[in-house]
């Protein structure tokens, strides 16, 4: 995987990105969200994640700003998404990186299941973690009242008694969520062992990431191996609310870990939020798909849809919930495109 040219040198000039961008990128995802929500539990899930792509990026080129894709779909070459290394935006705004997932829970969506979301994350140029060859990636997510106690490289025992006592609870009111894979089997035992409520889930953890540092979601943590690039959008998202991320490679075999090292990646390393997302510009829109712990999903009324939408921005600490009602026939009037 090529990765994008990042240099000063390769940088467009511009001005930072302003609050005015929150609510353009909260159309994108809105866009993202009706074109996947025709899929719910049809059992199609490339056809789920076509849809939500075509409907990101009918809008996502009409937004103030000079984009590059630096967490999305692959190459152009394996696939006709949202690649890595693609210019987004109308080219006249700020200089961003872009981190997209059109349709975060392809499987979920397919079998209407819940916690698919659509979400894109905007930072200053050059300031998004690009993961290279690393598909993988161990890590802890947690709310703002905990983030000085989490370490990823102490047993999930330890980290879930931490939490609990900067949180005033017994480890037995402590909810992880975890990735339902074998290789968590032993994360599970040793969550179970101590009491936490272990929360399994099929595909999708950046919407539990984000909900365990929002106040209600019943979701106190995220632990396990998940994606790369999930987890940079996560940090971006966590940066915007006050929580935190912590993570470390995890190659899936000795090919893929040479190939890191071959590139002079760390595998020790720890990174944290500022190592995923170290811009103080950050922008994060979700909206859902289908419903979770942090938003509800897109639901069919007889002249539209409505969608839940949350919006976020670092430099504020601002957090917006956006409901909006979608006209079917205006909306298609206006887009040319069918959403029905």
């Amino acid at each position: 995987m090529a990765q994008p040219d990042l240099s000063i040198a390769a940088r467009p000039t511009g001005n930072r990105p302003d609050r005015n961008l929150a609510l353009e990128l909260v159309r994108v995802t809105e866009a993202a969200a009706l074109g996947a929500g025709r899929w719910i539990g049809r059992g199609d899930k490339e056809a789920a994640d076509q849809a939500a792509v075509d409907g990101m990026r009918a809008v996502l080129d009409t937004v103030a700003m000079a984009g590059l894709v630096v967490i999305g779909e692959g190459e152009k070459d394996e696939a006709p998404m949202l690649f890595n290394g693609e210019e987004v935006g109308d080219a006249h705004g700020p200089a961003v990186d872009v981190a997209v997932d059109p349709l975060e829970g392809t499987r979920l969506t397919a079998k209407g299941q819940p916690n698919a979301i659509a979400v894109i994350a905007v930072a200053e140029r050059g300031t998004m973690f690009f993961p290279g060859a690393a598909v993988y990636m161990d890590k802890i997510a947690c709310g703002p009242e905990a983030l000085e106690v989490i370490d990823i490289e102490a047993p999930p025992r330890e980290n879930v008694e931490r939490v609990a006592r900067v949180k005033g609870v017994k480890p037995s009111e402590i909810s992880v969520v975890v990735l339902e894979r074998d290789r968590h089997e032993a994360l599970i035992d040793e969550l179970r062992e101590v009491g936490a409520k272990v929360l399994l889930i099929p595909d999708g953890d950046v919407a539990p990431a984000i909900a365990a540092a929002q106040p209600g979601t019943g979701v106190d943590l995220l632990m396990g191996i998940g994606g790369t690039p999930e987890g940079v959008i996560a940090a971006a998202a966590l940066k915007c609310v006050g929580g935190g991320v912590q993570g470390k490679l995890w190659p899936r075999n000795d090919e893929e870990r040479q190939e890191l090292v071959g590139a002079g990646f760390d595998l020790d390393r720890v990174l944290t939020t500022d190592d995923l997302v170290s811009g103080q510009d950050v922008f994060v829109a979700a909206t859902g798909v289908t419903s979770g712990a942090l938003l509800q999903g897109v639901k069919y009324i007889p002249t539209g849809a409505i969608t839940d939408s949350i919006v976020m921005r670092s430099r504020s600490g601002t957090v917006r919930r956006v409901a909006a009602t979608h006209a079917f026939d205006k909306l298609e009037k206006f887009s040319g495109r069918e959403y029905r």
